[in-house]
């Protein structure tokens, strides 16, 4: 099997941090709406995610003053981060379209929706 180069994860917060900056649990609440909760992350599994991409390059960090006063740490996807989810999307496409296929020979040719 083909080896991912980034997890889940990591594609699922640069895809949303593609459309926006974010802060933590902005992030975290963006998941699970636009997943119907199906993706309910932690923050402990959230932010080693974030920072496995900060040394990686994809993301940076900045600081913010949020409407309360209080500062908060956005993340902003870079140019290298950008590339590195066109390239994760079509492997995942490739991945779960292949996936899809076994099932439907699997259980008869039945569509999967």
């Amino acid at each position: 099997m083909k080896k991912q180069s980034i997890d889940h994860a990591q594609l699922l917060v640069l895809s949303l941090l593609a459309g926006e900056d974010m802060y933590g649990y902005q992030i975290i609440v963006e998941l699970a709406r636009r997943s119907d909760h199906t993706f309910e992350m932690k923050e402990g599994t959230l932010y080693p995610v974030l920072h496995g991409l900060e040394r990686a390059g994809a993301v940076e960090a900045y600081q913010q003053e949020a409407p309360t006063g209080r500062m908060r740490k956005y993340y902003h996807i870079t140019r290298k981060g950008t590339e590195l989810l066109k390239t994760e999307e079509e492997s995942w496409r490739s991945y779960s379209g292949a996936v899809n296929a076994v099932l439907r020979s699997s259980i008869g040719g039945l569509t999967l929706a």
